[in-house]
């Protein structure tokens, strides 16, 4: 279902509300004392520490609310609630708190996910810090923080890339360890953590290369418009459309992105 720019125009705007609604049920929460459930411990779950709290579900209660409220026929995925289809191919991909590990720790480097798909790619997405009063914006063709337009950095190599990744262990078989490794003993500089916000540096030039493995389509679908708006690329290791999750790479260079594209290829083909 294509969309027209005034239409994305509205659907910005009324992402920009959802974040808004989503903040204020988060804010209350933020480096306060909380029970945290860990929903790795399920019986469906895969046994790793998996962070929630009340946070995070106020505010994905808060924005399915609004969407079922003005868009009814609109289907919504959401990390904690899961998937309600609508009658609509539009989807609202929605991560509460992205970053929950670092939240539970006082850390800001955390921030609420939205994208809105189209039924074939995401065409808009928000992040939004409400800590912070940071709220990264991206629709495909332009990004902004603020008033500010976000533009990637040129980087010619590999060999002058600040890289980025939330943790070693998302890359959860050795092969795929073995590729991060060998990306990482070339660039410049390897730093970890930051979550979605890594993702918002590279927007604003200041990352090379993000790599990363192990997501969902709620962790990467609202981050693919900003980093692409940006003037940077978003795909899976083998160069593919990186909206479902997994193994992603996110550079804001296109030499840096080949470069490591043909590092991480060969481990996974």
């Amino acid at each position: 279902m294509a969309l027209g720019t005034d239409e994305i125009a509205t659907y910005l705007a009324f992402a920009e509300q959802l974040a808004d609604a989503s903040g204020k049920a988060i804010l209350p929460h933020f480096r306060q004392q909380m029970a945290v459930e860990d929903k790795g411990s399920r019986a469906d779950g895969n046994g790793r520490y998996d962070p929630v709290t009340a946070a995070d579900k106020a505010a994905e209660a808060a924005i399915r609310s609004l969407i079922k409220t003005h868009h009814p026929d609109h289907g919504i995925h959401g990390e904690e609630e899961g998937v309600e289809p609508g009658t609509s191919p539009l989807l609202w991909v929605i991560d509460p708190i992205d970053g929950t590990r670092a939240f539970i720790t006082g850390m800001p480097l955390w921030g609420t996910l939205i994208a809105l798909n189209d039924g074939i790619r995401p065409v808009l997405g928000v992040m939004d810090q409400p800590f912070t009063g940071e709220r990264f914006l991206g629709w495909g063709t332009g990004a902004r923080l603020g008033d500010r337009t976000l533009s990637t950095r040129p980087c010619a190599s590999l060999a002058q890339a600040q890289v980025m990744a939330t943790d070693p262990r998302m890359f959860t078989e050795p092969d795929t360890r073995a590729a991060f490794d060998a990306v990482e003993a070339q660039a410049r500089m390897t730093r970890y953590g930051g979550d979605c916000y890594a993702y918002c540096m590279l927007a604003m030039g200041f990352v090379d290369l993000v790599i990363e493995g192990s997501l969902q389509p709620y962790d990467v679908q609202a981050l693919i418009p900003i980093v692409e708006g940006a003037g940077g690329l978003f795909t899976s290791w083998t160069g593919g459309p990186a909206d479902q999750g997994g193994l992603v790479v996110a550079a804001g260079d296109a030499r840096v992105h080949a470069e490591a594209l043909a590092i991480l290829r060969p481990f996974i083909t």
